[in-house]
């Protein structure tokens, strides 16, 4: 079942550290997200985190969260679809 999610990140929070340039050139940030078994009190399902490496996990560090989502009462958009009244066949 496709299903949409909505949220807000706050990008003051990411670690530049965190950050990986690929080849591309691009940035990437790995991130974790997860989604709670019961909504909290602000009607969020989940969340959204830095990614540990093994040695962070380990060492116990605190993880760094840097937004949270809901499901939205949207609908997916429907893929437009036009008549074609002109066609040969």
């Amino acid at each position: 079942m496709n299903q949409l999610f909505i949220g807000s990140i706050c990008v003051s929070d990411i670690p530049k550290d965190k950050l990986t340039q690929a080849k591309n050139g691009k940035l990437y940030l790995n991130i974790d997200i997860w989604i709670n078994e019961n909504v909290d009190q602000y009607g969020n399902i989940g969340s959204v985190s830095v990614r540990q490496t093994k040695e962070e996990r380990e060492a116990k560090l605190k993880k760094v969260y840097f937004g949270n989502f809901k499901t939205s009462d949207l609908k997916p958009a429907e893929p437009e679809q036009k008549a074609f009244d002109d066609l040969p066949f």
